[in-house]
């Protein structure tokens, strides 16, 4: 059974001011900012390959360019090297689990 949060204390009434005046803080930017209109893609373009190529930053297909974008293949393969260090991470910490303590390596 849980026990309900107590407001008066202001050890916990602090941290909640200070969430909300931040969730305050990016609503009000959130709501100034400007966005630009939808470029969209052509009406004989093929979607998928151009979303891959645009990804792996290859911006012409079969010699003609399709869609001007940025290359995203910096970021995709941070993003799958971050991916593969959280993997290898929870495996490691699955077998210390597994082998009933720490040990030191």
């Amino acid at each position: 059974m849980t026990t309900r949060p107590r407001l008066r204390n202001p050890r916990t009434f602090v941290p909640g001011i200070v969430a909300v005046a931040l969730f305050a803080v990016m609503a009000a930017v959130f709501v100034g900012a400007g966005f630009d209109t939808a470029a969209g893609f052509p009406a004989d373009a093929n979607i998928t390959a151009t979303i891959g190529y645009a990804l792996m930053g290859l911006l012409e297909f079969g010699g003609e360019s399709i869609v001007s974008s940025e290359g995203f293949l910096a970021a995709f393969i941070i993003v799958a090297l971050l991916l593969d260090a959280a993997l290898e991470g929870s495996v490691m910490l699955a077998e210390r689990d597994l082998r009933g303590g720490d040990d030191e390596r």
